[in-house]
């Protein structure tokens, strides 16, 4: 039977946790056995395809059980974990209390953890031994949300006016500020919470938030939003990024293979049902925060516009191009982390899944449509 023993709070914003205690990572590299925050569910699952048994995956979220992680979800309701080899499914579910992902990660807590580029960088910068292995979100879900009827469409547009940004989020907004090349003297920045009712009293013009979050509810509320998406406009880097320790790819690379293609199934199930994610976050693996299956559909819908594009249709989900690399690379840059894309990136597990099963990639529906 599916165990939950997430943090409470869930109304916290997820940077304010992730962010906190990467200092406490450093060059720690030990670390006890596997642990298990909560158990797998209690589906039936189909007779694995190998004989080998790569135990139980310890799986690390970013954030609390929301549709975010539908991917995995379905992998493990659908039996796709057991098929290629995994005995168990567990959620270590992330929250105000819990520690950063990549700690959990680098102590072996968890095999496999979700976060970002920004975030592990950093990590890395501090002698952290991680590679992000693949990318679920081609384009950062940041926007500047604005009421429809006063439209923040371009960067210049928050020019004379005030946008609301969480103390969390703000290593992410100056770094925009930079990518952009905008001028900060020329824009209010008014310190909010996670709540984004200002924006809908006038308070601010403009609201800090995930595309994916704060948008979808207020839409469900009645109100008319706009997104100006901050990968259109000079941040282009790749989010909810798979997470793994350097040496795990080298000694349990059939392990890290068999994940990978079982993720790479439960995604473009869901990119072909988005309410399935959806109904399994509300009924199952996030039931007790007490979600809407209509809004998590809907945000499940937004998520996958982020996940198919035209080059991972091509390529394959979860894949980053040489060229988006690039641009990461460069935006960390300028938010003052010099690493080399080979220093936090390692996409060689996911070339050889989709080379030996090219199925995989005939499998995905098409594009979601922008509209």
């Amino acid at each position: 039977m599916y165990r939950n023993s997430r943090p409470v709070g869930t109304g916290l914003d997820r940077r304010a946790f992730m962010r906190s205690g990467l200092g406490a990572i450093g060059l720690t590299a030990a670390g006890g056995p596997l642990l298990a925050a909560c158990g797998s569910s209690s589906t039936t699952k189909p007779a694995a395809s190998t004989k080998k048994d790569f135990g139980t995956l310890t799986y690390r979220l970013s954030w609390v059980e929301n549709v975010e992680f539908a991917g995995a979800y379905i992998a493990d309701h659908k039996g796709y974990y057991t098929a290629e080899g995994f005995s168990g499914f567990s959620i270590i579910p992330g929250g105000p209390s819990a520690t950063p992902m990549e700690t959990d990660v680098v102590t072996k807590k968890a095999i496999v953890g979700i976060s970002s580029p920004d975030i592990t960088g950093a990590a890395v910068a501090k002698g952290a031994p991680l590679k992000i292995i693949g990318a679920q979100y081609q384009k950062n879900p940041f926007v500047i949300m604005s009421m429809a009827d006063k439209p923040i469409a371009m960067p210049e547009d928050m020019y004379g006016k005030k946008i609301g940004v969480q103390v969390a989020n703000e290593s992410v907004w100056n770094a925009f500020l930079a990518a952009a090349k905008l001028d900060a003297s020329k824009i209010t920045k008014v310190p909010v919470q996670f709540d984004p009712t200002p924006l809908t009293q006038g308070t601010v013009d403009g609201w800090f938030s995930f595309v994916t979050n704060e948008p979808v509810d207020l839409g469900m509320k009645g109100f008319k939003v706009t997104t100006m998406m901050l990968a259109d406009h000079g941040y282009p880097l790749v989010s909810e990024v798979y997470i793994v320790r350097a040496d795990v790819i080298s000694a349990q690379r059939p392990m890290l293979k068999a994940l990978l293609k079982a993720e790479i199934k439960g995604w473009t199930d869901n990119l072909v049902d988005p309410g399935l994610g959806a109904s399994l976050t509300v009924g199952t693996y996030g039931k007790s925060l007490g979600l809407a299956v209509d809004e998590q559909t809907l945000e499940s819908k937004a998520e996958n516009k982020l996940i198919l594009n035209a080059e991972t249709k091509t390529n394959g989900i979860l894949t980053v191009s040489d060229a988006l690399i690039e641009q990461n690379m460069a935006t960390l840059k300028t938010g003052g982390l010099a690493l080399t894309a080979n220093q936090l990136f390692d996409l060689s597990l996911l070339k050889e899944v989709y080379q030996e099963n090219p199925g995989l990639i005939t499998a995905l529906p098409a594009v979601p449509s922008a509209a």
